[in-house]
C-alpha cells in the first residue's frame, strides 16, 4: 500500500480549505488530447479537508429555492415528500435518498418534508427524529427539531407529529402530492410506500400522486455550488484512477485494487462510493456491472475499473480500461483505440441542443464500422436473428447499453434532453466481446450459422477483451468541458503503468493460501 499523501504547501491549503463555491472557469469545448491529464494529481488535491473541517454542502439557502421553485410550479395544495427510513440495525450504513436530501439536504433516517402551497407563498415543516441521549450513545448526535430552524432553515417538528399533522391538513386537501418512490401497485411495497398509505389511511378520497417528474426535472440543471461538488468527486475518482495505474500487476486480485481505489476515496473525504466499485478483469472485463472483485488478474488481461466517489452526496463516474501487464496486445490496442475514437466521435458533437440520441448514434456508426474492419461484423450495418425471430444490428453483439449518462446526487442523475447548459454528464462507449457470444447469446438458427462462421476468425483473435472508456463532463455554452482528466490515451495509460508498481512487499504466503482456499 502506499503511504498517506503529504500535506500540500501552506498556500495550496489555502486554496483547499475555502468555503464552496464556483471559481470562474472559462466555456469551451472539450481537450481532444490528454494534456490535461498531468494535472491530475494537483487537481485531485483540491478536494482534500482540513482536520476538523467537514465536508462542504450546499447551502440551505439555495435547498429553500428549489423548495420555493417547487412550490411555484406546483401551485395550491398539500405535498409530502419522505426521507428514507432507518436500517434495521444502527451499525448497517444509511443513506438519505436523493429525491429527500435535493430538497431539503437533512441526512438523517425517518425524515419527512410536509409543505402548505397557497398563492404566492409556501409554508415548509421539517419532521425529524428528537433528541434522545440514550440513542444518541450509539447512533449518535441528532439534530433534533429544536435545531432545525438553525440548520436547514425550516422549522422543525417531531417524526412523532406527522400523522396528526398531515391528517388534519387532508381534511383540507382533496389531493396530496408525494416526492419519493410512492408505489402502491407493487408487489412489494417499500418503506415511502407503507408510510403513505398508514399516513393517508382516514381518507380514502385524497387522490395522491408523485411529482417526483418535476422534482428531476429541477435537478437536471446543476448550480455552481453543485457543479464544485461534483468537480470535487470526480477529482477524487481521477485520483483513485491513478492510484490503481501504481498498483495492477499480474498475479493481483481485483479486490486489492477495490480496496486501494477505495480507500482513497476515504482518504480525501469522500463519503462513500457513488455506486457498487466494477474491477472486471479476464472475462469478467466482458461483464457490464460485475463487481464480486475476487479474480487474480492474470498476464495478458485487459481489466476494466468503472468506478466513482460520492462526496457532499454527489457522485462521479469514470472508468479506465487497463491491460494488466502493462502493455496493449495489438488485439487489446485495436479495441481500445477503436472505443476511444467513438468516445471522440460522441465528444466533438457534443453540447447544448445536442440530444445524447444522436451522439450514441455517432458513436455507433464509428463502432460498428471499426468492427466491420476487424472483422467481428460482416458490414458495418449487418444484423443478426434474435431469440424472438426479429433482426438487431450485430453492433449489439459486442455494444448493448447506452452511451451515457446524467450524473449528480444519484451517478445516474436526471439530464435535459436535448443537453442544455449546466448540465453533468458522462460518455462512455464500450465494447465487449464476450467468450459464450458464439456458443450460448446468439441464438441457434441457420442465418446466424453462417454469421459465426463468418466473424470466427477474428472472434477468436478477439475474444475475453473487453473495454470501457468513460468520462464526465460539464455542459458549457460553448460546448462541454471535460472534467475527468485521468490518463485515457494508449500512450499516456502505457506511460502510467510503466512507473514502478507500489506494493512489492506483498506477503505470497497469503496469496497462495487463498488460491487453494478457492
Amino acid at each position: 500500500m502506499t503511504s498517506p499523501m503529504p500535506l500540500p504547501s501552506r498556500r495550496l491549503r489555502s486554496l483547499l480549505f475555502r468555503p464552496l463555491r464556483t471559481l470562474p472557469r472559462r466555456p469551451g469545448r472539450v481537450p481532444t488530447g490528454g494534456r490535461r491529464a498531468g494535472f491530475a494529481g494537483l487537481f485531485a488535491l483540491l478536494v482534500l479537508v482540513g482536520p476538523g473541517q467537514g465536508v462542504a454542502q450546499v447551502s440551505a439557502a439555495e435547498h429553500a429555492e428549489r423548495r420555493t421553485a417547487l412550490a411555484a410550479d406546483l401551485g395550491d395544495g398539500l405535498l409530502l415528500a419522505l426521507g428514507s427510513a432507518a436500517p434495521p440495525q444502527d451499525y448497517i450504513p444509511f443513506h438519505q435518498n436523493s429525491l429527500f436530501r435535493y430538497l431539503t439536504g437533512f441526512t438523517e433516517p425517518d425524515a419527512a418534508l410536509v409543505m402548505v402551497v397557497e398563492g404566492a407563498e409556501h409554508h415548509a415543516f421539517l419532521f425529524v427524529n428528537p433528541r434522545d441521549p440514550g440513542r444518541e450513545t450509539w447512533e449518535g448526535i441528532r439534530m433534533g427539531p429544536e435545531r432545525s430552524l438553525d440548520v436547514t432553515g425550516i422549522p422543525g417538528r417531531s417524526v412523532a407529529e406527522l400523522p396528526g399533522v398531515v391528517d388534519s391538513l387532508l381534511a383540507r386537501h382533496a389531493e396530496l402530492r408525494v416526492v419519493g418512490p410512492y408505489q402502491p401497485a407493487a408487489s412489494v411495497q417499500n418503506d415511502v410506500t407503507q408510510r403513505v398509505l398508514q399516513l393517508t389511511h382516514n381518507h380514502p378520497d385524497v387522490s395522491v400522486r408523485t411529482v417526483n417528474a418535476r422534482v428531476n426535472e429541477l435537478r437536471a440543471i446543476k448550480s455552481a455550488a453543485e457543479l464544485e461538488l461534483i468537480r470535487r468527486s470526480v477529482a477524487l475518482t481521477v485520483e483513485a484512477h491513478r492510484e490503481v495505474a501504481a498498483h495492477l500487476a499480474p498475479g493481483r486480485n481485483e479486490f486489492e485494487i477495490q480496496a486501494v481505489l477505495e480507500g482513497t476515496f476515504r482518504r480525501y473525504g469522500a463519503e462513500r462510493p457513488a455506486f457498487a466499485s466494477i474491477v472486471g478483469s479476464g472475462p469478467n472485463a466482458t461483464i457490464l456491472h460485475y463487481n464480486a472483485n475476487d479474480r487474480f488478474m492474470e498476464d495478458g488481461d485487459m481489466v476494466v475499473v468503472d468506478i466513482g466517489a460520492s462526496y457532499g452526496g454527489y457522485a462521479a463516474d469514470v472508468t479506465r480500461s487497463y491491460p494488466v501487464n502493462g502493455q496493449f496486445s495489438p488485439e487489446q490496442r485495436a479495441i481500445y483505440q477503436l472505443v476511444r475514437d467513438a468516445q471522440a466521435a460522441a465528444e466533438a458533437m457534443a453540447g447544448p441542443g445536442v440530444s445524447m440520441g444522436a451522439m450514441n448514434a455517432e458513436a455507433s456508426r464509428v463502432l460498428a464500422e471499426g468492427l466491420a474492419a476487424l472483422g467481428l461484423m460482416e458490414a458495418a450495418d449487418a444484423t443478426f436473428e434474435t431469440a424472438a425471430g426479429t433482426r438487431a444490428p450485430q453492433l449489439q453483439l459486442y455494444y448493448m447499453h447506452g452511451l451515457g449518462h446524467g450524473i449528480g446526487l444519484d451517478v445516474h442523475d436526471p439530464a435535459p434532453n436535448p443537453l442544455a447548459p449546466g448540465a453533468v454528464i458522462s460518455i462512455e462507449p464500450g465494447l465487449y466481446v464476450r467468450p459464450n457470444l458464439l456458443t450460448e447469446v446468439v441464438a441457434d438458427t441457420p442465418a446466424n450459422r453462417a454469421m459465426i462462421e463468418a466473424i470466427r476468425p477474428a472472434f477468436q483473435r478477439f475474444v475475453g477483451i473487453g473495454v470501457r472508456i468513460e468520462d464526465d463532463y460539464v455542459v458549457t455554452v460553448g460546448g462541454v468541458e471535460w472534467i475527468s482528466p485521468a490518463p485515457r490515451e494508449i500512450h499516456e495509460i502505457e506511460e502510467a503503468l510503466a512507473r514502478p508498481r507500489a506494493g512489492t512487499d506483498r506477503n505470497s504466503e497469503w496469496v497462495e493460501w487463498y488460491r487453494r482456499m478457492r
